[in-house]
């Protein structure tokens, strides 16, 4: 595994206050979310630096072998069944380092938001609800939870208050929306403040999503 992740950055205009580290998805890179920085008309835009880290190229067992890029391998199509808990481990460390570059600019952590696209979503609840520090927030989208069992025990009591946003396309048949809401339900039993939506789509971010993901981030970055 490599010993830390290249990046795409957007860096901040005005006064760095602000840190938003945005995970891609199964094959894509670090590109794939870039646009959307200027997509949400955050208030505190020209404040917060946005982080895209390509995850680490690997072969995927459910594509044949293929390289790619992937924050863990897909072991079979049913994604909960047969997990790569070393990969996501491995993945949430690397994160972690890069939470820990912006602490080193002066960025305190509690300004430092994760998010993340369906395998980045794993990685971003995993990595950001085991982080030891508190964090602003956590972006799950059209992802799921298969370190939940993991978590119980692993959690930090710095974040668990922190604010949960997840969204899911009640088409996805990447993700199943069931897994989704398993996951949404299992992090409300374990009394984390988590703020489900659910779109008509599939395996994508939609306008109205995007929508609801700048409200979640305008209500904590001022």
């Amino acid at each position: 595994m490599q010993s830390e992740l290249s990046t795409i950055e957007i860096q901040p205009q005005s006064a760095h206050k602000y840190s938003v580290i945005w995970l891609h998805g199964l094959g894509a890179d670090g590109h794939d979310f870039e646009g959307m920085a200027s997509e949400l008309h955050l208030n505190a835009e020209s404040n917060i630096h946005f982080i895209f880290p390509n995850a680490p190229i690997q072969p995927i067992t459910v594509n044949g072998g293929m390289h790619m890029r992937a924050w863990y391998d897909i072991l079979e199509m049913s994604l909960e069944r047969k997990v790569d808990m070393a990969g996501i481990y491995q993945s949430a460390k690397l994160v972690e380092q890069l939470i820990e570059q912006e602490m080193d600019k002066g960025v305190p952590s509690e300004h430092i938001l994760l998010a993340g696209f369906s395998q980045g979503g794993v990685i971003a609840l995993h990595a950001g609800l085991s982080y030891p520090h508190k964090l602003a927030g956590i972006i799950g989208l059209s992802t799921y939870l298969p370190t939940l069992e993991q978590l119980k025990t692993e959690r930090s009591a710095a974040n668990n208050a922190v604010p949960i946003f997840m969204g899911h396309g009640i088409l996805d048949s990447v993700v199943a929306i069931e897994s989704a809401k398993a996951a949404f339900h299992a992090l409300n039993d374990l009394e984390y403040k988590v703020e489900w939506h659910d779109y008509l789509m599939e395996h994508s971010v939609c306008i109205e999503e995007t929508g609801h993901i700048s409200s979640f981030i305008n209500g904590i970055f001022s």
